[in-house]
């Protein structure tokens, strides 16, 4: 284990500048031994070519790929416009939802935390108002869908971050397994005082750089007051960037640079060894405007 002050200098979840000094690190942490991070194929850095088809009630943006999607069935019985509503239609939703590959918590009919993050995430990925409310186009989007989300990626095991649709992508033996909400960094400039010390100030850019990174640090312990607020059982990829939960995943980039998840989200990704040390994170696209 590597000690702190051999570690790279992080505030919160973006590394950036002290007007009054140095940044300090005070977490635990673990480290991957030194390997050659490769993919089984070169991966582009430009945002994925789009196709758009047209239903009866909206017309839906959806990626192009060099491969088909996985193919899943349109639902016998479409579901309704629940909008946030508990019951049983819910659980309906819920379960369309995981089918798709759109992580939910529970199918127990409940219009919790975590199914408004997928039919956020579904949103975006349809081409939808990320509203997180399901209207009749969102119900008619998930009800008549053919194929099973996909990333840009369709070989190896990886993490992609596609900036422009605001998702997550988790790649598993070349196919998407599962997608999240996530906010990356706004891109506004910002000069914060220092949560753990007021009278620093930090200052940055809020980006989340695009590129191809591995996970290379983690804190699996809780929460963590890092110099520019909280963050969650973070998986660092980029210096102080890292995929982390929060109490706060809107439908735009929002952060100060790191991926922000829900928490349940964030747990998950954790029980399930999603991103163990090493796992590549492609990082790509452009922030929407």
């Amino acid at each position: 284990m590597l000690s702190a002050a051999a570690l790279p200098l992080v505030a919160g979840c973006a590394t950036t500048s002290s007007a009054s000094g140095g940044l300090t690190a005070d977490y635990t942490e673990s480290a991957a031994t030194t390997t050659t991070l490769s993919l089984p194929r070169d991966l582009p850095t430009t945002t994925v070519a789009r196709a758009t088809t047209t239903t009866s009630s909206s017309t839906t943006v959806l990626p192009t790929f060099e491969q088909e999607p996985v193919a899943v069935s349109a639902m016998a019985e479409p579901l309704s416009a629940v909008g946030r509503e508990d019951g049983e239609e819910t659980a309906r939703l819920q379960e369309r939802l995981l089918e798709l590959g759109f992580w939910v918590q529970s199918t127990d009919g409940i219009f919790g935390l975590t199914t408004r993050q997928a039919v956020m995430a579904a949103q975006k990925y349809f081409g939808l108002p990320a509203t997180s409310s399901v209207d009749e186009s969102t119900a008619e989007a998930l009800s008549t869908a053919t194929t099973r989300p996909q990333a840009r990626s369709d070989r190896g095991t990886l993490v992609e971050i596609d900036k422009s649709l605001q998702l997550g992508f988790f790649v598993i033996d070349g196919v998407t397994e599962w997608v999240l909400n996530v906010s990356t960094g706004s891109e506004i400039p910002y000069s914060e005082p220092n949560q753990n010390d007021p009278a620093k100030i930090e200052e940055g850019d809020s980006i989340t750089d695009p590129g191809l990174f591995k996970v290379d640090r983690e804190r699996a312990e809780g929460w963590w007051d890092g110099d520019l607020g909280s963050i969650y059982r973070p998986k660092y990829f980029n210096g102080g960037i890292a995929v982390h939960g929060s109490g706060s995943i809107p439908n735009y980039p929002a952060s100060h640079g790191c991926v922000r998840v829900s928490t349940p989200a964030m747990d998950w990704i954790w029980e399930e060894e999603l991103m163990p040390m090493g796992t590549p994170v492609w990082v790509h696209g452009s922030i929407p405007r």
